[in-house]
């Protein structure tokens, strides 16, 4: 997975690089419209005030992708970032090129945040895991190549403890070993905050092995659903369903909300209603801000989809 996404000539590296966005291959939710970022730089500013305004307050966006979301936070201007900083983390370097003026571009994740908050949208669902297939006791599956071909080969080390022992046969999990690595290096970096995940997330692993493999290890590529995950190696992107119970082995989260929750918390229906405000007042002859604002209408209503992107967990840490 590792070399399938990251790889010299992975689905996020290659010279013409897989990306969210409209004309990407898949849609997040800052793609949607700028009001996400609205929304988020609410909650940001909420955190910075919670802990007493100080400055040198650090936004840290791992997986920023283009910088969509960056541009959208930094365009609502908040306070928090006024004696602030925003760091843009994103290991292509395709992309870190696409990242817009005010941010701190790196290809690597901070060490040590004094102050601020570390957010990843849709970063973990992309991190390698182990896969494991229960083939009348759970066994680790490797890659291995039988001529031009990629398959698995199943090994024999004994399983970890998150795994269900009442699993049925053919039943396969993640193991999300580098989600775990990559909550535990960011808490640790952080001196005091907060980190927010956010992602498609299922409670437990048992939940997860439960499922069709299918619906929990995806491929995407042109908006549409991917091929077999061993095959088009760099050509599709690959993504797992995140399992909460492995995260909070790590650290029991301090607040778990699905995006809907989230948005409504930090003002999305007020944001909307002032939206329609504008919009009626301009109606007449609309420009090019009361178009935007109209446009938070049908923006809010894919955000806060449960069936959709509002169904997505938003899981935070506070430090």
């Amino acid at each position: 997975m590792d070399i399938a996404l990251y790889g010299p000539h992975g689905f996020y590296t290659s010279e013409t690089p897989g990306r969210a966005g409209r004309r990407g291959d898949f849609l997040t939710s800052p793609e949607v419209g700028p009001l996400f970022g609205e929304v988020i730089a609410r909650a940001l500013d909420d955190a910075w005030q919670r802990l007493g305004e100080p400055g040198g307050f650090t936004v840290v966006d791992a997986g920023a992708g283009p910088g969509t979301l960056a541009r959208s936070v930094l365009a609502a201007a908040p306070r928090c970032l006024e004696r602030g900083r925003y760091v843009a983390v994103e290991v292509s370097d395709s992309q870190r090129g696409l990242h817009p003026d005010g941010v701190e571009s790196t290809a690597t994740m901070p060490t040590d945040v004094e102050v601020g908050v570390i957010l990843a949208n849709e970063l973990l669902d992309n991190v390698p895991f182990q896969m494991w297939v229960h083939d009348e006791r759970w066994r680790p599956a490797r890659v291995a190549l039988d001529g031009p071909r990629f398959v698995e080969v199943l090994g024999g080390e004994p399983p970890p403890g998150v795994l269900p022992s009442d699993a049925r046969l053919g039943a396969r999990a993640p193991v999300q070993t580098g989600a775990a690595e990559w909550l535990e290096g960011a808490l640790h970096s952080l001196g005091k905050g907060a980190v927010w995940v956010l992602d498609y997330v299922s409670a437990t692993t048992a939940e997860v092995s439960r499922m069709p493999w299918r619906e929990w290890l995806r491929t995407y590529r042109g908006h549409e659903r991917g091929g077999h995950w061993l095959t088009a190696v760099g050509e599709q992107d690959i993504t797992t369903q995140v399992c909460l119970d492995q995260l909070a082995a790590v650290r029991e989260p301090d607040a778990v909300r699905t995006q809907a929750q989230f948005l409504r918390l930090w003002g999305i229906e007020e944001m909307v209603e002032e939206g329609k405000k504008v919009w009626r007042e301009n109606a007449a002859a609309p420009g090019l801000s009361a178009l935007r604002m109209r446009s938070r209408v049908s923006e809010s209503e894919a955000l806060l989809d449960p069936a959709g992107l509002g169904g997505f967990l938003v899981v935070e840490w506070r430090v």
